[in-house]
């Protein structure tokens, strides 16, 4: 059979399929984009068919490309875009709604509801996360209260929720395996990071009947096989975790203190802290890392919600840039002496903020503000917000002095130019990897690993190597005057609300 292994990476835009060689080199992939449905300002949805139809056809090209069958692979690695909700029929397999996307800010109202029940901190002690309807829990209760009968067929055990990882595992085993792993989880505000299990009391104040709830897993152990007819070949699906713990396992962040941020549609940086479930003061994330043969890692997490997608603004909004591609080199064209700023708060704020109801804005321009300004000012939020959240981790985490070095990923990472102002902005060393696959790749070890074929931790995180590291060149007092500029665009953008 070889070492060949399989990853499917279900992301917000596509979903792509990637098989590994047994010395872990891309052999071949697939990549389909699928539709993003606006239905009102602020609410984002998918088509789960349409989501997974694009896997399906990216898992056959990926096997093509390689020039492998199904038969030769030993595991498929499942990671996934997060919280985002599919709630579908247990007897059909077909979803009663559209799924409702990470994005997707239509319960901000019910969380303030449950804010001034004084409900947050029991949310926050259990869970580690915070009232925002960037998570699973109300956009399932959304959907269980706006769907004609959806909460009744639930309680009967009539309708099974998951997000996109359970829906996947659904579907490909045929209807045979219904689990998640520990990742996905524990964004769903409705599962106990501490007791590992799914809590009632949370269940009964979402109103989210139990028998609707997938089995919790670990991130490497037996999800089941796919059914013969898919791919021509029974595949055992063994490893599974939400995209941005399979980065920091693809990153190789296995020690506590390592630290690492995609850079995709959003940013979400992670901060492994080991056995330990740090309580964050300064309004980050407590989650679980990955929870390997019952052993429970545990990290600090910040999330912000538009990174990669201020590019795609630029391109398909503005109309300034061509590709995604060419924003570094516009940027690096920028006029030094103007300060622009774009808070790109365009589905609200993440953290440290956490303000849903936040909208972007831009400061600073002139009558010579351009593209190249727009282009900088757009790269530039995201070092803003990198450095935001790293405050805080350093607030919540005591490194005794240790040097930060941030591991990176992501389609952003590809620019030079941002990755030398982020390790600007930061005054932080950035560390770019050889493969930048490392969602992928950090799914694909889980299965392989669990299938025999891949080393364990300490041989994988040998193998990780650096494609260039990138060391802060800017002068602190330029650095200052930056961050402080960030700051008073950050502070009018909060107050306008």
């Amino acid at each position: 059979m070889g070492g060949y292994v399989l990853a499917i990476d279900q992301g917000t835009t596509s979903s792509r399929a990637i098989v590994f060689d047994e010395n872990r080199r891309v052999a071949g992939s697939g990549q389909k984009e699928f539709t993003q449905h606006f239905p009102r300002s602020g609410w984002v949805e998918h088509d789960p068919e349409e989501i997974w139809q694009s896997v399906v056809w990216s898992v056959e090209t990926a096997l093509k490309t390689a020039g492998v069958k199904a038969a030769n692979i030993a595991a498929i690695g499942i990671t996934n875009q997060r919280e985002t909700v599919v709630v579908w029929e247990r007897e059909s397999g077909r979803a009663i709604h559209n799924a409702i996307v990470w994005q997707d800010r239509r319960t901000a109202a019910y969380c303030d509801k449950l804010k001034r029940q004084e409900l947050e901190r029991t949310f926050t002690r259990k869970t580690g996360l915070l009232l925002d309807p960037y998570f699973s829990g109300t956009k399932l209760s959304w959907l269980l209260s706006n769907v004609k009968g959806a909460r009744a067929r639930a309680a009967k055990g009539e309708l099974c929720f998951g997000t996109i990882d359970t829906f996947l595992i659904w579907r490909l085993t045929g209807g045979k395996s219904f689990a998640t792993d520990a990742t996905n989880a524990s964004r769903t505000l409705m599962y106990n990071i501490a007791a590992n299990a799914w809590d009632d009391e949370l269940l009964d104040i979402l109103r989210v009947p139990r028998a609707m709830l997938p089995e919790v897993l670990d991130c490497a152990a037996d999800f089941g096989v796919t059914e013969k007819a898919l791919f021509g070949a029974e595949i055992p699906i063994l490893g599974v975790a939400g995209d941005q713990q399979a980065a920091t396992i693809g990153q190789a962040c296995f020690s506590p203190g390592m630290m690492k941020s995609t850079y995709g549609t959003g940013c979400f940086a992670l901060l492994n802290t080991g056995p330990d479930m740090v309580r964050s003061k300064n309004r980050l994330l407590t989650t679980i890392a990955y929870r390997l043969d019952g052993e429970t890692t545990y990290a600090l997490e910040g999330s912000i919600f538009i990174a990669g997608a201020a590019v795609q603004w630029l391109r398909d909004g503005l109309k300034v840039i061509k590709a995604a591609a060419d924003t570094g080199d516009l940027a690096a064209k920028a006029d030094p002496a103007q300060a622009v700023y774009l808070v790109p708060a365009f589905t609200g704020l993440g953290a440290p903020h956490w303000d849903p109801d936040a909208r972007a804005a831009i400061y600073g321009m002139t009558r010579n503000t351009g593209p190249a300004e727009f282009a900088r000012a757009a790269l530039e939020a995201v070092c803003y917000q990198t450095r935001d959240l790293l405050d805080a981790m350093h607030k919540d985490w005591r490194n005794d002095g240790k040097e930060t070095v941030l591991r990176v990923d992501g389609g952003m990472v590809a620019s030079d130019w941002t990755m030398q102002r982020l390790a600007d902005i930061l005054d932080a060393p950035v560390d770019r990897p050889t493969i930048l696959e490392t969602t992928a790749l950090g799914a694909a070890w889980l299965a392989g690993h669990r299938a025999g074929v891949w080393p364990d931790r300490e041989g994988f995180a040998a193998a990780w190597s650096r494609d260039r590291r990138f060391m802060p060149e800017m002068d602190e007092k330029t650095r200052g005057a930056k961050i402080r500029g960030w700051k008073d665009a950050v502070r009018r953008t909060l107050s306008a609300n």
